[in-house]
């Protein structure tokens, strides 16, 4: 992707919505936006409360390319498990998205904040497990080096941002989950399955950065 730094800094936020506004009852795109019916995408037992969450969104600046930094989760927890994702988590009191992101960042793959610039926000995504997530978008510089915490992931990769940002590479899928079939994007990638929650947020990421040009097509 060519000018893929101007491109982002040109689309995104350059401010996080407050605690309130990411609670709050406000529309926001998420697992439902192909299950229209909440039957269909939300837990029950997720459907009271909302928690806040934040995920980075680590494209690494290398000098053939911009790649995305993604990990897979570790097969032994309980929930997720084995499943392809974001550095992130559940956001601490008093914390800011960032903060939480990079502390995320650096405490699932041991990457160094000192190597991630924080460029801005995505649209916040809302799960059928009942978390309110927003992206933050990282610029990172390469030469860093990353120490996995086995606990919570099994494996970390890169893909190309190039290959994300390709509609043609926005797969609809669907699976029958607890009696009921449930649709999502899939972005499957030498041998990783992006799908769910992640290849949501990277479609939000498309649509935010390029559904401009296809409106002025």
């Amino acid at each position: 992707m060519k000018n893929y730094r101007e491109l982002i800094l040109d689309h995104i936020d350059r401010d996080p919505p407050s605690m309130e506004v990411m609670l709050g009852e406000v529309p926001v795109n998420g697992d439902h936006a192909l299950n229209p019916d909440p039957d269909d995408w939300l837990e029950p037992e997720d459907r009271k409360t909302l928690r806040a969450a934040a995920v980075l969104v680590p494209i690494v600046e290398h000098a053939h390319g911009a790649h995305m930094l993604l990990t897979r989760r570790a097969d032994h927890l309980g929930q997720h498990s084995g499943q392809v994702a974001f550095p992130g988590g559940k956001m601490e009191p008093g914390e800011t998205p960032a903060e939480a992101a990079l502390r995320e960042a650096e405490e699932e793959v041991g990457l160094d904040r000192s190597f991630v610039e924080v460029a801005g926000y995505l649209d916040l995504y809302e799960t059928g497990t009942g978390f309110r997530i927003l992206p933050v978008v990282g610029f990172v510089r390469p030469g860093f080096e990353l120490t996995v915490n086995p606990g919570e992931v099994a494996d970390v990769f890169e893909v190309p941002l190039s290959f994300l940002m390709n509609p043609e590479n926005h797969e609809r899928h669907s699976a029958v989950w607890k009696g009921k079939r449930r649709h999502y994007y899939a972005m499957p990638y030498g041998g990783q399955y992006i799908w769910g929650a992640t290849a949501g947020m990277l479609r939000n990421m498309y649509l935010r950065l390029f559904e401009h040009q296809q409106a002025s097509a």
